[in-house]
């Protein structure tokens, strides 16, 4: 089987990500290669997921052979090489040029495979948009699962919207997209739970999606996955969003973030706390800490209620105020104790909510 080099290192590219590094089955190391006379497919696999990429090739080849190993030496060959593969018996010979590899192999009947059976919902979206500003807040804690990943649903506002969901407890964003005229949202009403690390897999542009209850598939137009999703309950997440925060303070994203990440340079490593204090048009961002000193820096703000202050984990503000568009951003707040809700003009449909701490 002859393919050229690009070609294989875009398949490689495309797959080896589901790999990972350490695995104590062994056919799980490996990327499957089969090869029909024209077409050439290459499947890797973690049995949470599965992705496939296909690129035209000459001849015919069925093999599964170590990942990391194979996408080593395509990355080392010329760029404008062909790889040439001769499987004989358990060997694979890789060639190309004067440069000859020869690997060992595992059957492709031992590689496992995903079923593609009962899809029932299909649509059309730019899915690494809408997670994009709602990734950050995806648990890692592995104790509560069921917020190791994104939850996706359909929602009625006027309008049927595709909504992004994330959160580990302490911050929430949410992120909506119109959905395509022609979807069956009752199929997709319920909600799914998109895993961590399918949500930074998923390529960039209009994707196809199919559902199931148990089962998502993302196609693109050179890469395919389809993954297992999270068995379990996301929380109601409306009921973490305030409604009645009438404390409207409005601020330039860039100034708030740059001063939080400026005074948060002596703030505790265990805990960096910084105190946030609207008084007039004017906030104050302060830290302390015993062991090396403290800081504080004041920025024009717009507000005209009575003074308020309210404590936040200063590496979250400036990451939450990140997934924000440049330019003006809404606070709103209740009190010192309670969530505080983001919001900004420019991206009407993104909304988030940070925890606050004590300071």
């Amino acid at each position: 089987m002859r393919i050229p080099r690009s070609d294989l290192a875009r398949l490689l590219a495309s797959t080896t990500k589901v790999v990972e590094a350490r695995n104590t089955i062994p056919i799980l190391s490996t990327v499957r290669l089969v090869a029909d006379g024209d077409v050439l497919t290459v499947t890797a696999t973690d049995l949470d997921i599965e992705v496939q990429a296909s690129a035209p090739c000459e001849g015919d080849l069925a093999v599964c052979v170590d990942a990391k190993l194979l996408a080593g030496i395509v990355g080392k060959l010329p760029t404008s090489a062909v790889v040439e593969f001769d499987l004989k018996a358990d060997n694979l010979t890789v060639k190309s040029g004067r440069s000859t590899f020869k690997l060992q192999t595992l059957p492709v009947d031992d590689f496992p495979s995903f079923s593609a059976d009962g899809f029932a919902a299909e649509f059309t979206a730019d899915l690494a948009a809408l997670f994009a500003p709602v990734a950050f807040a995806i648990s890692t804690e592995e104790t509560r699962y069921y917020l190791n990943g994104i939850y996706l649903h359909a929602i009625e506002d006027g309008d049927y919207y595709l909504r992004a969901v994330a959160t580990d407890g302490h911050r929430l964003s949410s992120h909506s997209t119109l959905l395509p005229e022609g979807v069956d949202t009752a199929d997709i009403f319920k909600g799914v739970i998109v895993p961590r690390k399918l949500v930074g897999l998923v390529p960039k542009g209009a994707v196809n999606v199919s559902l199931s209850d148990t089962k998502i598939r993302i196609t693109a137009p050179d890469v395919e996955f389809t993954s297992k999703l999270i068995d379990g309950t996301f929380p109601d997440y409306q009921r973490v969003i305030p409604k009645a925060n009438d404390k409207i303070i409005t601020f330039d994203s860039p100034a708030m973030r740059q001063a939080a990440e400026r005074v948060s340079v002596v703030s505790s490593e265990r805990g960096r706390a910084i105190r946030l204090s609207f008084a007039g048009n004017q906030a104050v961002l302060a830290v302390s800490n015993p062991d090396q000193g403290s800081a504080n820096e004041e920025i024009e703000v717009s507000y005209d209620g009575d003074k308020i202050d309210i404590g936040f984990n200063s590496a979250y503000v400036a990451e939450l105020i990140g997934i924000f568009p440049p330019g003006e951003i809404k606070l709103a707040l209740s009190d010192g104790g309670s969530p505080a809700v983001f919001t900004s003009p420019a991206a009407p449909n993104l909304l988030a909510v940070l925890m606050p701490m004590r300071v």
